[in-house]
């Protein structure tokens, strides 16, 4: 993204406007019968199905999707490596933006449409005891946000922070290259501490993410949460934060490294939370796992334009 880009995306915000983000990717994937990688999730599926990758991206901008997102979530060199796929680091990084592009291509839409380059502090496995150390972290980050960058992505989305110290980390890294940052909080409540984490229930949110603001980010979103959760999540972010905010939730469940697909919220159930949190002054209005194009086109036709 160019300085007078990123310009006019602060200046779509600043006036009030609401965007649109995708839905899931990688159970999106998973229910069009990609396999999940047991250590890389979806990550593999950019070398082994990159048409169905594609074809995700491209409905989603025909579902009226104003901004869609890389499947990067897990392409991280440390991810990677763990799995035995190290050496497609690069490839698989720069494929995902790179299928992003062609789906734009493809699809035209007559309106502009962003790609946001997702990194997240996800362990390989969902596995916390899997991580690294600190310097390989900050070297994995590092690499996949300047690859990101590189390859034209024009947001970076730092997914799934839940893991503060990898978080610093890697947000340090998408500063770095001068793009927006936006923040994904993964979060639930904790009756003793409030708002925290979902790896951690004792890790309070509110003081970390000042902290982390001191780095520098644009946009806060309270994502991998339940619908009912998001509208509280969203107020404790705010005695925080005063910027631009984002929601995407999930529904449904997990078991490493499938979706489970359990009690999925409605397209129009999901609308009426949506349309609380925009009332609420949250601009940029999503879905995460479990969430797919139906959800996604019924929030472009009926949530209002502007908060």
């Amino acid at each position: 993204m160019q300085r007078g880009e990123m310009s006019r995306l602060n200046r779509r915000l600043a006036a009030g406007e609401v965007l649109i983000l995708d839905g899931g990717i990688s159970t999106e994937l998973q229910l069009r019968g990609v396999p999940m990688h047991g250590t890389a999730w979806s990550a593999a599926a950019l070398s082994t199905h990159p048409d169905q990758v594609r074809e995700v991206h491209v409905d989603y901008i025909r579902s009226g999707a104003d901004i869609i997102t890389t499947n990067s979530f897990s392409t991280a060199r440390y991810i990677l490596e763990q799995a035995g796929l190290g050496d497609l680091t690069i490839e698989l990084t720069s494929d995902s933006v790179r299928l992003a592009k062609e789906a734009l291509q493809i699809s035209e839409p007559s309106r502009e449409v962003l790609i946001a380059g997702a990194l997240s502090s996800w362990p390989p496995g969902d596995d916390a005891s899997n991580l690294p150390t600190h310097e390989e972290i900050e070297a994995a980050y590092t690499e996949q946000a300047e690859l990101l960058a590189t390859s034209g992505v024009d947001i970076l989305l730092l997914e799934m922070v839940d893991h503060f110290g990898y978080t610093r980390a890697a947000l340090t890294a998408a500063a770095g290259t001068g793009l927006p940052v936006w923040l994904g909080l993964g979060c639930e409540f904790n009756s003793d501490e409030g708002l925290v984490t979902l790896h951690d229930t004792q890790q309070a949110v509110q003081g970390e993410l000042l902290s982390l603001a001191e780095i520098g980010f644009s946009l806060v979103s309270v994502m991998h949460t339940q619908p009912e959760d998001v509208g509280p999540a969203l107020a404790a972010v705010r005695d925080s934060w005063q910027g631009p905010m984002g929601a995407y939730a999930h529904s449904g469940g997990w078991a490493m490294p499938n979706w489970l697909w359990e009690d999925i919220i409605s397209p129009e159930a999901y609308l009426e939370y949506a349309r609380k949190w925009v009332a609420s002054g949250t601009q940029v209005i999503g879905g995460c796992c479990g969430l797919g194009p139906d959800h996604i086109r019924l929030l472009r036709e009926k949530l209002p334009r502007q908060i």
